[in-house]
């Protein structure tokens, strides 16, 4: 996994301008490359972006015991939020510049418990990004063994923003 650098205050955040300048694939490929920080929420539960093209966003990440649930098994959330990510972000890199993007809503399927500290891999893919909607899948995989852990599928919502 690519050594990211995390947004640690608010005034770490990209201005709205410097988000607009240019297209989503631009913004994450600044992101991978330091030049603008990852959001926090990747660094509290263990993942981060790791790869982006046009369509896809891979994320990596390892669960461990602070994300799990009552029973001791990696939360429903932690999932989600995975896979929000990087289904999202792959609607993202469609994303035109002096455009915006968020999520709408998202389905998540989880196949099988992923066993604490495995290291797994969350593929998203967008179907369609058009004026105002994208839509993406998901998956997350074991790296070690491609085991298939939880599907999902989202609808993003793309608005055409003025620049501040």
């Amino acid at each position: 996994m690519t050594k990211i650098r995390y947004a640690d205050s608010p005034a770490d955040v990209p201005p709205m301008r410097d988000v607009l300048s240019c297209s989503g694939l631009e913004f994450m490929q600044d992101m991978l490359a330091g030049r603008f920080p990852a959001p926090p929420i990747g660094r509290t539960l263990g993942f981060a972006a790791g790869s982006v093209k046009d369509g896809q966003a891979i994320f990596e990440g390892t669960p461990e015991f602070h994300v799990t649930n009552p029973m001791g098994a990696v939360h429903g959330g932690w999932y989600g939020t995975i896979l929000d990510s990087c289904m999202a972000c792959a609607v993202m890199t469609k994303t035109p510049k002096g455009s915006v993007y968020t999520t709408l809503e998202f389905k998540v399927n989880i196949i099988r418990p992923i066993p604490i500290g495995t290291l797994v891999r969350a593929i998203g893919n967008a179907q369609h990004a058009g004026r105002s909607t994208g839509v993406a899948s998901g998956e997350v995989r074991g790296v070690a063994d491609n085991r298939l852990y939880a599907t999902g599928s989202t609808t993003c919502i793309i608005m055409k923003m003025e620049s501040p």
